[in-house]
């Protein structure tokens, strides 16, 4: 199987100072990048596949504009009701020995989905989930665990709830460049809407948010459209290669050649780790990513539904 060619990808906004300053004050040791998690929230539409996309301040590794996520977190540890692949299933899921820090990423996910959107992945049982997540005390129970007042754990044991961990799917892992000042190793997983949810923005933090069709998203992609909706500084004028990082970018492109939700999470990937290179293009800083090589084995350990 020949080897896809490297790509080059333009240099989002959040990191241009910071490569700036790495060229210009020589390369230096690589911050330490944090554990994080991504979930792609996606749903079928009659003009094609939607993802939620929000905006993520002026410095997130994640990108001005991304899917929901953020810093694996101390928490995330702690025991709660699990449905679905066991924690050392995730573990050969996302090809790593490390079976607690599996657990971490898809709590994390979870979490962070929870926090961002109001979207819960979780159930009283293996064939459901909570069908309503956007009410007055479902806001202030995300208000709680984003503040850290109280824990994901506390929210799921006061309501009943398990974690359906067997509602995400295993995408990509990408690893921030290493001139970034903030760098994360992300794990991405996609979520489909449960029945009886929607997103609905974080009172306190959120800033912008929707569903994107990405057909559509991806035919303006040459145009500003989508960060001068967002109207911030480092949005207004900008194109989408500029407002997200390449794994967004890649996760989207390949999101837009699926045939629906089910085709796009039934496909099977392979586990490497992606980062991209800063490199210099006529003149134009660029990020360049190494595709990965062809697979012995090519596929993720299949992870079976919740009995």
């Amino acid at each position: 199987m020949p080897q896809a060619p490297t790509r080059l990808f333009e240099l989002p906004v959040q990191f241009e100072n910071a490569a700036r300053s790495w060229l210009e004050h020589g390369e230096r040791t690589p911050a330490a990048p944090r554990f994080a998690s991504s979930v792609v929230l996606i749903k079928d539409t009659r003009d094609g596949m939607s993802a939620w996309l929000g905006y993520r301040g002026e410095s997130s590794p994640l990108g001005a504009a991304s899917f929901p996520g953020g810093s694996v977190d101390v928490h995330d540890d702690d025991a709660m009701p699990w449905l679905g692949p066991s924690p050392a299933q995730w573990a050969a899921a996302l090809g790593t020995p490390d079976v607690a820090l599996a657990r971490r990423h898809v709590v994390a996910a979870i979490r962070e989905l929870f926090e961002e959107t109001g979207v819960l992945l979780a159930g009283p049982d293996a064939g459901s989930t909570v069908s309503v997540t956007n009410q007055h005390e479902w806001m202030a129970a995300r208000e709680a665990v984003a503040a850290r007042e109280k824990t994901l754990a506390e929210v799921l044991q006061r309501r009943g709830l398990s974690l359906r961990t067997d509602l995400l799917k295993p995408l990509v892992h990408w690893v921030s460049p290493d001139f970034a000042h903030r760098r994360f190793d992300t794990r991405y997983f996609a979520a489909t809407l449960p029945i009886g949810q929607e997103p609905r923005l974080l009172g306190s933090k959120g800033m912008w948010g929707r569903w994107v069709c990405i057909p559509a998203l991806l035919a303006d992609r040459e145009d500003s459209a989508l960060g001068d909706e967002i109207d911030r500084d480092n949005t207004r004028g900008r194109v989408l290669g500029q407002l997200l990082v390449p794994g967004s970018e890649i996760i989207l492109e390949k999101l837009g050649k699926a045939k629906g939700c089910v085709a796009y999470l039934s496909h099977k990937r392979t586990t490497h780790a992606y980062q991209p290179r800063l490199v210099e293009v006529d003149g134009r800083l660029r990020l360049e990513v190494e595709p990965a090589a062809p697979p012995a084995t090519t596929a993720l350990p299949v992870i079976p539904p919740a009995s």
